[in-house]
């Protein structure tokens, strides 16, 4: 390992999740049926834009990609394993995992980093989430995240 002192970071950043429209981010790729969009088990795949406030007009910094899944039968809450990509700034060509648990419905959640590449090698740490837009129809959703992440 590096000799490099840990870092902590704070990361601020919003999540566009559109499931609707002729363009989304995010689809269905798994749906055993029953239940509509939160049907347990319906399980989406996702290329989320990050952006640096809740409007999809503001900068772009990065890209959320990866898989989550309805994984409980008694709560509405997700499965995540996810990526998020940054492509600008500082943290340019770094990127956090998460994977977790996301109980969508609650005002905040928090979820584990798990890792990371290049500037956040040896990540970890936690997110917490908030639900700042919400179509409940389309299960459109932009999600304001604060990240907190030792890395080296």
């Amino acid at each position: 390992m590096n000799s490099r002192s840990q870092k902590t970071s704070h990361l601020h950043f919003y999540f566009h999740d559109i499931l609707s429209g002729k363009n989304p981010s995010a689809i269905k790729i798994i749906s055993p049926g029953g239940g509509g969009i939160y049907g347990f088990g319906n399980t989406f795949i996702c290329d989320d834009t990050l952006t640096i406030g809740p409007n999809a007009s503001t900068e772009v910094v990065g890209r959320a990609q990866g898989i989550y899944a309805m994984a409980s039968q008694s709560e509405s809450a997700l499965l995540m394993t996810m990526s998020f990509e940054f492509t600008q700034g500082k943290y340019n060509g770094s990127s956090i995992s998460i994977l977790g648990r996301n109980p969508f419905m609650r005002d905040v959640r928090e979820m584990p980093i798990v890792g990371g590449t290049a500037l956040f090698r040896f990540a970890r740490g936690y997110a917490l989430a908030h639900t700042f837009w919400f179509d409940a129809n389309t299960g459109d959703a932009i999600v304001e995240y604060n990240v907190f992440v030792q890395h080296y």
